[in-house]
């Protein structure tokens, strides 16, 4: 298990790289609802919430699905959803204070990453919540909000493009 546990880590850890320009290098309206579509904090969060999730339907399929593991999805959400808050509340202050700072995003979120990991196999082992069905239906509703907030974003600074200075999607 510390095997299938130390590759989820880097595998997730590498799936960002891959998903953060994808939808810069093939833009359509799928890739808009997964992956970044511009370089504010929400798409960013976005792709956190993706890479965690993805990195886990790959593990289900390859490693899991014959192993009737309970709880698989709403671990996978819990802990796609938790990433968020988690890289948030230790970013956006030394953000606000000094900045960005390329290494320190990366090395943050490679520590929300195994966070996350860590979380996750703590929830696979309850043998009694059986809401896999529950939690896809959250995961949807998620991608519906991501849907919406990626073509009709807030007009605040989680929701800036800095780089570029615009909202949404950037033309």
């Amino acid at each position: 298990m510390k095997k299938i546990i130390f590759f989820d880590v880097i595998f997730t850890f590498l799936l960002a790289f891959l998903f953060h320009n994808l939808y810069k290098y093939i833009p359509n309206f799928i890739f808009s609802i997964f992956f970044p579509v511009n370089e504010s904090i929400w798409e960013h969060m976005k792709l956190l919430f993706t890479t965690v999730f993805f990195s886990d339907l790959f593990l289900y399929f390859f490693f899991f699905k014959k192993k009737k593991i309970n709880n698989y999805f709403l671990s996978s959400f819990i802990t796609s959803l938790l990433s968020i808050p988690i890289y948030l509340i230790i970013f956006l202050p030394i953000y606000f204070n000094f900045g960005e700072n390329f290494i320190f995003s990366i090395l943050l979120m490679l520590f929300v990453i195994i966070l996350a990991k860590y979380f996750k196999y703590k929830i696979i082992r309850y043998k009694n919540l059986y809401l896999d069905i529950f939690s896809i239906i959250l995961i949807i509703i998620y991608y519906l909000v991501f849907l919406i907030l990626t073509y009709y974003p807030m007009n605040n600074l989680f929701f800036l493009d800095s780089i570029n200075n615009c909202f949404g999607i950037c033309k």
